[in-house]
């Protein structure tokens, strides 16, 4: 007899995660109280209140001193203010997936909208989806009573329809498709635990091709139902509690036996089944690790196996998964990098795990998959990161017209452009190839959604918090410039957008910032004023050594004979630039010792005439010079000449 065990078997995520909550507080010496039992498990629940722990069905029944733990089915809106009015610390345990139900039903309500459920009205966790609904709700268990619950409401203000974590698949698909026809758009959210699916499809799977199988849990548990009843549809099946229930008579005759598990069945109870029924082939001398390693011999799609790098090609890696087919892992489904190279990836005698895709037995050949037993392991990781709001990192894999893809644990996430970058107007397109952090927004079969934007925002709210409990005028900072006005350039100095305006930037007149910088400069600032109360900050870029009056101070003495350019001309005069940004006025009077009616008709724009310095206004920052000076002064020399030679 062949023995083939699910990979999914055993805890999920949720139940994993409250069974170690309560055993952690247990273990600290915490009196502990369970709402109802922790899981649908009555050997669990034996041992844990062996170690202490308590059930009981009402906030109100619970032990003065002891603190609860809110089982992963979730409660009603009323136990939490139960248990906050009696100041009982609570540990709150709902599986995330139950979680997000609560906040679809509370939703469904605000937005006037009928709510369907489809479940057991009588498990706990419909009954904590109802008890956070806040508008019509209904329940049903498959399609028939969903038909009659249409046909008495008035749905036109339309309809949130949500499953049970645990619903059978194929239940949820048939209901599905019955709403989409009924309804124009009704808003359908697949809640049904990925590992749920998954346990359900592989028991389908295996019920297929064994002759028996064996679904391990508690009879209350209404994930070890539904897979007992996916597997019954193909081939006997039987369900027990603990090894103790199997009975011999049940495998003869039996050549391949599968064995699946509930999600509240703890590990332990499914490897003393497996060894309860290795007993029952002990006859033909096959040990417990034989029996194992012949149950890992069958290769069909979906199994899950181990393979060993033996050769590799540019387009392919071979690999030997210890049966007598050849293995081969093409390159695309070695990851989800376009752009990877084979032998970047692996090596001769590396071991991978894989996911059997194809058989052909004729030829001798399995083709595999890394990818997607890489996807499956990461998919849980993504889908709790919704609940948990956890940050996730990920590397940018390409990008289309609508965003990018990011491939977070191997999981392709969606970013769309709008959620891409903080800025709507940045290129989001240069985010390939950039490893990025990025929230989880929604996990939905293979839609899958996240949002870098929002992380970055939070990232800058942060910045900004700081810089203004640090910022201080003359303080330096070495920002990037985002923007520009007619005005200004905007630069980010660290979460915080301050404006240089036009007259900051260059002491020379410019008409537009641009003559001195560009989007992406990164420049020195310093803070010239501050208002806190509009959080708005003006920034100086000039630097006070390069101001040209001051080498123009330092100089240019008053009675000073240069040569320089004329650069206007006006009605009263013309304008010498004597230094980048610093002009002289030579008034029509100062140049000539004639009348001159027009200044045009003397002087033109470009030429190079000699002046003198003969008056400065600091304050007012106007100079004036003089032409005729310099006219005045040649007679004087030469009178001064011939007294000397007489």
């Amino acid at each position: 007899m062949k023995i083939i065990k699910a990979k999914t078997a055993g805890f999920c995520f949720g139940v994993d995660r409250a069974v170690n909550m309560t055993y952690q507080l247990l273990g600290q010496g915490v009196p502990v109280a369970t709402l109802g039992p922790l899981i649908h498990n009555p050997q669990c629940v034996d041992d844990l209140a062996a170690r202490g722990a308590i059930t009981v069905d009402r906030a109100e029944d619970v032990p003065p001193g002891c603190q609860v733990v809110i089982r992963s089915h979730g409660v009603p809106e009323t136990v939490y203010d139960a248990l906050r009015a009696r100041g009982i610390i609570y540990h709150d345990a709902t599986c995330p997936f139950v979680a997000k139900i609560h906040r679809l039903a509370r939703r469904a309500g605000q937005e006037g909208r009928v709510l369907l459920v489809a479940g057991d009205r009588a498990h706990p966790e419909v009954q904590g989806i109802v008890g956070h609904a806040c508008g019509e709700v209904h329940i049903f268990a498959d399609l028939s009573e969903l038909e009659k619950i249409c046909q008495e409401i008035d749905g036109k203000s339309g309809v949130f329809a949500v499953a049970q974590t645990t619903f059978e698949v194929k239940k949820w698909r048939e209901c599905t498709n019955f709403l989409k026809k009924v309804y124009t758009n009704p808003q359908i959210f697949d809640t049904i635990c990925n590992a749920t699916w998954a346990r359900q499809q592989e028991a389908e799977r295996l019920s297929r091709m064994c002759d028996c199988m064996v679904v391990i849990g508690g009879r209350h548990s209404s994930n070890t139902q539904k897979l007992a009843a996916v597997a019954g549809k193909h081939t006997r099946t039987i369900l027990v509690e603990t090894a103790a229930e199997l009975e011999p008579a049940w495998f003869w005759g039996v050549q391949t036996v599968g064995v699946t598990a509930g999600a509240s069945t703890p590990s332990s109870i499914i490897e003393e089944v497996l060894s309860s029924m290795s007993e029952e082939i002990r006859e033909e001398e096959m040990s417990f690790e034989e029996m194992i390693d012949a149950s890992m011999k069958p290769v069909y799609s979906g199994k899950a196996v181990k393979g060993v790098v033996t050769a590799i090609t540019p387009s392919e890696v071979q690999v030997d998964i210890g049966t007598k087919q050849t293995g081969f892992v093409k390159l695309e489904e070695l990851t989800n990098d376009p752009s990877a190279k084979v032998e970047d990836l692996v090596k001769k005698g590396d071991e991978l795990d894989l996911i059997v895709t194809k058989v052909n037995d004729q030829e001798g050949i399995v083709y595999l998959s890394k990818k997607r037993f890489d996807e499956n392991k990461g998919k849980e990781e993504v889908a709790a990161a919704v609940e948990s709001g956890e940050i996730m990192e990920g590397d940018v894999t390409e990008s289309n017209s609508g965003g990018v893809v990011v491939l977070v644990n191997n999981v392709r996430v969606f970013v769309p452009r709008s959620q891409a970058t903080l800025r709507h107007s940045e290129d989001y397109t240069k985010l390939v190839k950039q490893h990025v952090r990025l929230r989880i927004k929604q996990c939905e079969g293979r839609h899958i959604v996240g949002s870098i934007r929002e992380v970055l925002a939070e990232e800058a709210d942060a910045k900004r918090e700081a810089f203004w409990q640090n910022v201080e005028i003359g303080k330096h900072y070495t920002g990037t410039v985002k923007s520009l006005t007619n005005y200004g350039a905007f630069v980010d100095i660290g979460g915080v957008d301050g404006l240089v305006h036009i007259s900051e930037l260059s002491w020379d007149r410019i008409k537009h910032p641009s003559e001195v910088v560009k989007v992406g400069d990164v420049i020195d600032v310093y803070v010239k004023d501050l208002d806190t109360e509009n959080k708005k900050v003006s920034l100086g870029f000039k630097k006070v050594e390069d101001d040209p009056w001051v080498k123009f101070k330092a100089e240019y003495p008053i009675g000073s004979v240069f040569t320089a350019p004329v650069v206007s001309i006006t009605k009263f005069g013309a304008f010498v630039r004597i230094l980048p940004g610093v002009d002289g006025l030579v008034h029509i009077s100062e140049i000539s010792r004639d009348r001159v009616e027009k200044v045009s008709d003397v002087l033109s724009v470009g030429q190079e005439v000699q002046v003198k310095l003969i008056d400065v206004d600091y304050d007012k920052k106007r100079i004036s010079l003089s032409m005729k000076a310099l006219l005045n002064e040649a007679p004087v020399q030469e009178d001064a000449a011939e007294e000397a030679a007489e």
